[in-house]
């Protein structure tokens, strides 16, 4: 019986050129397809305190109330701006343009001093009270560009 001289090893070398190119395409691939957006969602909501508060209440500009009316399944049964019912077959395009025709264009990108108290059932399901802050935050014209309208939006204390 013959035995193999076992003192030959075999050298392995790894050829890290390849990997650092992979590497380096992944990277420029990443940074070219990276798009800078708007941050989604990006507005105040200053959620009801157990207190209420007298200094909140006085504002210069007077406060603009939404209510939103349940079915007891919770869906959408009406929409309320101040003593207005919006009917129809988009509530929150009606809500939308009576903001924008109360603000106005001209006010700016957003009008800092408006605030918008929601007040909603409770059984109101969530995406009705999330449609309601889209309509009364923005809008995004023909042209693709963002408009703001309210950045301040509170909900209103439940009645117990």
């Amino acid at each position: 019986m013959k035995f193999r001289n076992t003192d030959h090893r075999e050298h392995i070398v790894l050829q890290m050129t390849p990997m650092i190119d992979i590497v380096f395409q992944l990277m420029v691939f990443f940074v070219f397809t990276f798009k800078i957006v708007l941050p989604e969602g990006d507005f105040n909501i200053r959620m009801p305190s157990a207190q209420t508060s007298t200094a909140s209440a006085m504002s210069e500009s007077p406060l603009l109330r939404v209510r939103l009316r349940a079915t007891p399944q919770g869906e959408l049964a009406r929409v309320q701006f101040g003593d207005v019912v919006l009917d129809g077959d988009a509530p929150f395009y009606h809500l939308q343009t009576r903001i924008r025709d109360l603000i106005g264009d001209e006010a700016g990108p957003g009008s800092s001093d408006q605030e918008v108290e929601i007040d909603a059932d409770y059984n109101l399901k969530y995406r009705f009270a999330m449609n309601a802050i889209t309509a009364i935050t923005g809008y995004v014209d023909d042209n693709g560009e963002q408009h703001k309208l309210v950045d301040r939006v509170r909900f209103a204390p439940l009645n117990e």
